[in-house]
């Protein structure tokens, strides 16, 4: 039996108060960013000017080039690896440690992000890595395997074993039951978890401060370099910025997952 929301009192108030507490810091946040004053909190009249120079800053543009390179390398390894354990702990038949196994997949996600990033910038000390950009993209990689690995996980576990089977008793080859009905039944899923191991990349912040080196400045490293030197109508552009393309790119998500 289903219950009418409106029956329960105070509900509709202490939802508007929930909403407004969430979403109307990021409102006053785009509202500002398009006043003409250096001054934040003084309004000084409607203006692009600070678009145009954060568009043309260089450090940010950068920081952007960055971030963006090292989440799509990311992505698509960790995406590739997930799909592999997958397939190996769902499928796979007499694997021992399964259970131990998958802890392992998954532990980057239940240890504190601070512990995994210090034990990384230790390996890379004592291996004698320096460049920036591989650090973090191996940093990256590895703790946004367990993001992408767990909706392929589940939607293997929701998929009919037995259409793999009729695949084989029609003698496709491993790769060929893989390709033409694994694959596209599970499709949603490896591209949900390669869109969160995605954001991740692109919203970390503890691991890449470590990581930080010369060439090597994220976006969100940039930021708080920015937040450091005081809040600027310049600042609250680039966050519109970056809200604007999240909302682009979930909107896209939410159109591709529902058309499939």
């Amino acid at each position: 039996m289903n219950s009418n929301v409106r029956r329960y009192p105070g509900f509709g108030l202490f939802s508007l108060i929930f909403f407004l507490y969430l979403y109307l810091p990021i409102a006053v946040v785009v509202f500002y960013s398009f006043n003409a004053n250096r001054i934040v909190s003084n309004w000084g009249g409607f203006s692009l000017h600070w678009y145009t120079t954060a568009l043309s800053n260089a450090a940010l543009v950068g920081a952007v080039k960055t971030s963006l390179f090292v989440a799509t390398i990311a992505t698509v390894l960790s995406t590739i690896v997930a799909l592999m354990a997958a397939l190996v702990l769902v499928r796979g038949r007499n694997v021992r440690f399964r259970r131990v196994s998958e802890t392992i997949v998954n532990l980057p996600l239940l240890l504190p992000e601070i512990v995994v990033a210090v034990a990384v910038l230790i390996l890379f000390s004592e291996m004698g890595l320096t460049n920036g950009l591989l650090k973090l993209t191996i940093a990256h990689t590895t703790f946004c395997i367990p993001f992408a690995f767990l909706p392929i996980r589940a939607r293997l576990q929701g998929m009919d074993a037995d259409l793999e089977e009729a695949a084989r008793d029609l003698y496709a080859s491993s790769w060929v039951a893989f390709r033409r009905v694994t694959l596209p039944l599970i499709l949603p899923g490896v591209f949900a978890g390669a869109m969160l191991a995605f954001v991740i990349s692109m919203d970390d912040f503890i691991t890449s401060n470590l990581l930080n080196s010369g060439g090597a400045t994220t976006l969100p490293v940039y930021i708080f370099s920015l937040i450091k030197q005081g809040v600027s109508p310049q600042l609250n552009a680039i966050s519109t910025l970056i809200m604007i393309v999240s909302v682009v790119l979930a909107t896209v998500a939410f159109l591709l997952q529902r058309r499939q």
